[in-house]
Formats: structure tokens, sequence, C-alpha cells
């Protein structure tokens, strides 16, 4: 890119050089582009950054284009992973290392010459350049030449694809705390873990955590001389320097492992709506499986995947449908049963477990992922209603008697509980509501505060908040979620008459008898 930058003082460029960030690709010199070639030629001055024993990696790459009459600024870091006596800390070192190298840099530039700054890789990747054009680019005439990265690189070294079709790729510094780095190998499609060397034990602990080793490929020093590739989980830890990459690379069409052996059920959380609501272990184990169960609208949610077999239901099948899991699983495959909100409320996990105590499942693993349940997300658009203790109870006698959930919502109203109360109505349940309202009444003020809350996280969602007295059923329906206040929820308008929101939570401290 090209930018001819003005300054912000007087409209005039303020220094008459001119300032080259030049990409030189992953390491092999055939690899610079013509555009990389070019600029360096044009250059008056050639900066590279190296460490303190003064070999640059990126002015080997470039030698063939160096020239004796090019002034060579080689700009040498204090520290790279060791300590530092410097008042301010590693971070001090680098800052005060970054501020005179710049000031070098402009001195040239100042002087009408041109300065290419090289750098391995892209200068806008991960790289030091970018240190150099935060600080100068605001005063000089600045073009940043694109350079063929080290993921491209590994990618292309590997043979495999790195993305296809609608795959999510991710590029994270191994350099993050390992639980970090495993919640994002859990949540996405495929990834490169950069800058290995002495983070890389962790960096595999990670891999492994998210149920990804297998997968795993290790690149080191691509195009490089000493290139090494393999499999991550065979990689020694003490062989492994800087420069190396993990990558997980492309599922698509990627084998599936077949026959009774590997098969297992998890039952997998989607949250009460969309993506935004998936946590990184469900996201993961959804990418997995051979097969995905469950109920239709749910099994929407999740993205449509090559090589995925989708079995949709209705919602009133759920025996049916564990176990129609469980004999796939017995055949060998890897299957997800989803459900919405967390499935250990009101969801498939029972289902599937009740289903899996038979004997002749008995040897099919399962596992139960948790996912946002609709009452935490209710309660989180609404405040903080369900702040102190609260009971969550289902008002469909679909399965119970109508006795029972009466009976309940009794004792959980005479004991000042909140209440979540889940499958409030639908089209052939019309009645539970106004009945659990009259219930409550009998033990509740009627200006206790109930949240409605519909559609949480969806198109439709909507979420307000009313007196017990006058909640209306015909405002209610399977979609929506009930929260009803003890005796100490609060209820306000924050923001001003008119232009506010209501907010309701329950204190944490109950008073004193």
């Amino acid at each position: 890119m090209t930018s001819p930058v003005t300054s912000p003082v007087n409209g005039i460029k303020s220094g008459a050089g001119r300032l080259y960030g030049v990409g030189l690709g992953p390491g092999d010199p055939d690899l610079m582009t013509l555009r990389a070639v070019r600029a360096i030629g044009e250059a008056d001055v050639v900066a590279y950054h190296s460490a303190r024993h003064g070999r640059s990696i990126a002015r080997s790459i470039a030698a063939a284009h160096l020239r004796p009459d090019h002034i060579e600024e080689a700009l040498v870091y204090p520290v790279t992973t060791e300590t530092t006596d410097h008042p301010g800390g590693y971070r001090g070192a680098l800052e005060e290392f970054y501020e005179k190298a710049a000031a070098r840099l402009a001195a040239h530039l100042d002087a009408g010459l041109t300065v290419a700054v090289l750098a391995e890789g892209d200068p806008m990747f991960y790289g030091s350049y970018m240190h150099m054009h935060k600080r100068l680019a605001d005063r000089y005439t600045t073009e940043v030449i694109p350079g063929v990265t080290s993921v491209s690189a590994a990618a292309a070294r590997l043979g495999t694809p790195l993305v296809e079709g609608e795959e999510i790729l991710t590029i994270l510094p191994g350099t993050l705390p390992e639980e970090e780095l495993t919640a994002r190998l859990a949540a996405t499609d495929t990834a490169v873990v950069m800058k290995l060397g002495r983070t890389f034990p962790a960096v595999r602990g990670a891999f492994e955590a998210s149920g990804r080793l297998a997968e795993a490929r290790y690149v080191e020093r691509a195009t490089m001389a000493g290139e090494r590739t393999g499999d991550l989980a065979d990689i020694d830890p003490a062989s492994v320097p800087y420069f190396s990459v993990a990558v997980l690379p492309s599922r698509v069409d990627t084998p599936r492992p077949s026959g009774k052996a590997g098969g297992e059920v998890v039952v997998v959380g989607t949250g009460p709506a969309g993506p935004l609501w998936l946590t990184p272990e469900p996201r993961r184990a959804l990418a997995a499986p051979d097969d995905v169960v469950g109920y239709t609208t749910y099994l929407d949610r999740v993205p449509v995947r090559p090589g995925q077999a989708r079995h949709g239901s209705d919602n009133k099948v759920e025996s049916e449908r564990a176990e129609f899991a469980l004999d796939l699983a017995r055949r060998g495959h890897r299957v997800a049963v989803v459900s919405g909100g967390d499935p250990g409320v009101f969801a498939m996990a029972t289902a599937v477990l009740e289903a899996a105590s038979q004997d002749e499942y008995a040897d099919i693993p399962v596992r139960v992922l948790p996912g946002v349940t609709a009452a935490n997300a209710a309660a989180a658009r609404a405040g903080a209603p369900l702040g102190h203790d609260y009971a969550t109870i289902s008002l469909s006698d679909r399965l119970k008697p109508w006795e029972v959930i009466a009976e309940r919502l009794r004792a959980a109203a005479s004991a000042d509980l909140v209440l979540a109360l889940y499958n409030p109505g639908s089209q052939s349940r019309t009645w539970q509501v106004g009945k659990a309202r009259d219930l409550l009444l009998e033990h509740r003020s009627p200006d206790t505060p109930v949240v409605l809350a519909r559609d949480v996280g969806g198109p439709t969602e909507r979420v307000r908040t009313v007196r017990l007295a006058d909640v209306d059923p015909a405002e209610v329906d399977m979609r929506t979620l009930l929260i009803v206040g003890s005796s100490q929820t609060r209820w306000i308008e924050r923001g001003g008459s008119g232009t506010g929101r209501s907010i309701v939570w329950t204190p944490r401290r109950y008073p004193e008898a």
C-alpha cells in the first residue's frame, strides 16, 4: 500500500525521505516478491532486526540484493527472552529500543534518504517492522510491501489445505496461557499456533486437552535450510526452535474412523440461541462427530459440515432419539446429541443417560457438555434476579401430574425462593400460567416483579418485567421463561424517566429474622 502521509500540523510532509516495510517471505529467497526486490534496490539504507548475536535472518534472506553502497542499520534487540535490569522491565527495555531505533531511521529519512526495513514473512503479521511503522508512518511517505507468511509456507510444505469452504482459521501465539489456547483450539475448525520454542510443552498440552493432538502437524523453518515436518505428537520438546509452527489443517475430506472402536455419545448444550451463546467445548464437540442428532429446531443451530450426517426429529420423541444415538455409537460412530440451553436442565442429557443405563448400551461412553441455560440467559438480560437462592420448576404436566407441580410451587413460594419457571405454556397447554400465578399470589405480594423473557438471544427477543398480579397468560408461550422474584427482589428503572430500562436483582444478603 502506498500512503503519502501529511503532517497533522502544517499539512505538508515533515520528512523528505521514503520508508519501505519490505516483506521477504518465510525464508527461501526465491519467495521474495518482485516488488520487494525493487524496493531494496531503490533504498539508500537497509535496516534489519537481530538478537544480540548479530545474525539477522531477514538480512540473510535479502543478502543477494544488498549492494556495497547500501548503508546498513542493524537494529539489535537488547533482550529477547532473558531478564533485564531495565527500570521498566522487559517491556520498558523494548519500548526504549524501538524509540531509539525509530530515531536512527528518522535521521536518514530527514536527510532525504530512502529506508527499507526488512521483515521476515509479512511486515504486518507478528513482525518487528510494525513497531517502526507506528512511530514513523505518520511523518514520512510510506509503502508496506506484503510478503508470504510462515502460515502459508507451512500449509504448502505440509501439502494439505489449511482451510476450505466454510471453515474458520484461527491464528494463535504460543505465548498465550495454556488454558486459553485449549479453549480456542477447541472452538475453531483449523488453526496455526506461532512462536513455539520454549512455549512448546504448553502448546502441546493445549492440543491434547482440547482433544486435537491427533490432528495436529508440525512445521519447522518452513522453506529454510533445516526444514522439518511431522506429527506434533511425535516432536521432542527439547528440539523445537522459535521458527516453528503447529498446524491444525482442514478437516474437509479427512477420513473418519470406522468400525466399532471409538463409538461414543456426547450430549451438547447449544445455549439458548445462536453461536454467540455457544461455549468453546461444545463448539468443538459439534465439529468432531460423524453424526449429529437432535430436535430439528436445535439441529438448525449447528453448522453443516462435510461428511457429517444430520438426524432431525420432533421434540416429543426424546427417548427414541436417545436410543437412536446410542445405536449409532454401538456401530462405532461418534455421535453428538444437541440440546437447547443446558442439556442437564429439562433437556436431553437425562433421556440419553436413562437409555444408556440399559444393559445393551453399557459399554457406550456418554459425556455431557454444559451449555448456557435459559434461566441464566434470561436473568442476565434482566439484571440479577437469581442473585440469591432460587428454585427451577417446569410447568409442563406432560411428564408429571399438575398436582406435583402445584405442590412444588407452594413449597418454593412459602420458602420465599425466587422461581425460574420453564415450559410455561404451549399451543396445547394454555392454562398452567394462570394457575401458577394465582397459586403464587397466595404467598407473594401482587407487586412482586416477574421477568417475562422470550427468545433470549434470538431474533425476536423480548424481555420485560411486570407485576405478579399483571402476568397475562396470553403473552406466554413455550419460548418464554418466567422468573418470579422473592420478597427481597428489587425492581427499578435506571437511566431516567422514559429513557432507561428495568433492572431486577435479588440481594445476596437476606434480612435477619
